[in-house]
């Protein structure tokens, strides 16, 4: 892909997304940065934005985590990841009942029940396609999900 077209903004996502799942998540951040800076417009903005965010969160800079995901949040008010990952940091930060408010968001959008539970997170989201360097660093995102009042079961 990138071959052909060092600056597709879609490519260096997709990527960025595969280095995610893969453990090369410290090369996650930059190859989305750069579609940013390559796109600042473009329309897949708040998923860019959320991919930041939820790599901030798994690596624990619950900080930097809160000011991307509010802003894919922003973007792409109907997409259900940022609100669930943004209720994970708000959890973290003890601030409970803005967790709480953005599990509720992120149920509303959901098109199943993935939200539901922890359980179901792990059964229905990207739990088990990450690596297994990826999916301990998973478990912090969890904590805060236990934090804001996801349940286990």
């Amino acid at each position: 892909m990138l071959a052909s077209d060092r600056n597709w903004v879609f490519a260096l996502f997709a990527l960025g997304h595969c280095k995610l799942y893969t453990g090369s998540i410290e090369e996650t951040i930059p190859l989305v940065e750069r579609a940013i800076r390559l796109s600042p417009r473009d329309p897949g903005l708040g998923a860019w934005y959320w991919l930041v965010g939820f790599v901030h969160l798994l690596q624990s800079r619950t900080e930097d985590a809160i000011i991307w995901l509010e802003k894919a949040r922003n973007l792409a008010p109907g997409l259900p990841y940022p609100h669930v990952w943004l209720a994970s940091a708000y959890g973290l930060k003890g601030w409970t009942e803005r967790a709480a408010a953005e599990i509720v968001e992120a149920r509303r959008f959901s098109r199943d029940d993935r939200f539901s539970s922890i359980a179901q997170l792990r059964v229905l989201g990207p739990y088990s396609a990450l690596a297994p360097k990826v999916r301990a660093l998973f478990e912090v995102a969890l904590e805060g999900l236990r934090k804001a009042g996801m349940p286990e079961e």
